[in-house]
């Protein structure tokens, strides 16, 4: 295997995610001979502040790693400006790049096969995409391909990413032009053409979005993990852009999967049916009251604990 890839770790005001972060990443034991980026973004207000210096000095004590980089905002970005910059910065040095924001914790074996993956589709040029997280799904072999892109724990090469367009109206005629928006939604049960629309309306600045859009107008796919190796902590209100409840769950899987590539550099049709039944399921009516509810009672027990 080649050099793994350099890891691009962005953060803000969480301290103690980045600590659980960086702590996991380091179970990996191809964290040593990896050199890790670490973009900490500017402090919005006096009120962050404090926090986002305290989230500097974790990243500043950063050991384990082949080499540490931090790098400081002198001026709040914003997570969009802040990935699409650092992204951009790394994968331009090195070719590729691995991506992971302060409130993911990772598989043991995530670096593994993140880094499989990016040296056995360096080549295949329709694979634009690498992913960790999978949501709660059982049945898919360990490696397989989806014209689906997601922001917790992924990767990419230089090639794949001089296709990320950042204008979201641009990618939303593209969409529309080439009839893929249906595609975009798996068949109507998720609404990620809305998404893209109320970036464009100033309601959301995804990144991710972006480049989701992005992959697809360009006919790229990407390879995901069969197990979830990235889990996602940060709904707990701490973040910028997560809430205070989880609408579809993950399970952690810490053991070692395969990479392999399949026979054919095509969508799995049991994958895309797959995504379209949990959608279906998670974005019912029903499941999201229930998990609205249960924010509340959990915002309630936050409130009353503090009392």
């Amino acid at each position: 295997m080649n050099n793994p890839a350099p890891i691009a770790l962005f953060t803000y005001n969480r301290p103690l995610h980045t600590n659980m972060c960086v702590a996991s990443l380091l179970k990996n034991p191809q964290a040593k001979d990896t050199d890790l980026f670490v973009f900490c973004d500017g402090w919005k207000n006096s009120r962050d502040r404090e926090k986002v210096e305290e989230t500097r000095r974790v990243a500043r004590d950063i050991r384990g790693f082949k080499s540490i980089t931090v790098v400081e905002a002198k001026e709040n970005r914003g997570l969009a400006n802040s990935v699409i910059a650092g992204v951009t910065d790394v994968v331009n040095r090195f070719g590729r790049v691995i991506v992971v924001e302060d409130d993911l914790v990772f598989s043991p074996y995530f670096l593994e096969f993140m880094n499989s993956a990016l040296e056995l589709f360096e080549n295949d040029y329709r694979v634009g995409n690498v992913h960790g997280h999978l949501f709660k799904m059982r049945g898919l072999p360990d490696t397989f391909l989806i014209s689906h892109a997601d922001s917790w724990g992924w990767a990419t090469w230089k090639r794949a990413w001089e296709k990320f367009e950042p204008s979201g109206e641009k990618l939303l005629s593209i969409l529309r032009e080439k009839n893929l928006t249906k595609t975009f939604d798996f068949e109507g049960t998720y609404p990620f053409t809305r998404m893209l629309e109320r970036q464009i309306a100033g309601q959301n600045n995804s990144w991710a979005i972006r480049w989701k859009a992005s992959l697809l107008v360009n006919g790229m796919i990407s390879v995901n993990a069969g197990k979830s190796l990235v889990a996602n902590n940060g709904f707990d209100e701490s973040g910028t852009n997560c809430g205070g409840g989880e609408l579809i769950p993950t399970e952690l899987f810490e053991g070692k999967i395969s990479c392999f590539r399949p026979d054919s550099i095509e969508e799995c049709p049991l994958a895309r049916l797959k995504f379209e039944q949990m959608y279906r399921h998670y974005n019912s009516k029903p499941h999201k009251a229930w998990v609205m509810a249960l924010y509340h009672i959990n915002k309630l027990k936050s409130i009353f604990r503090k009392l």
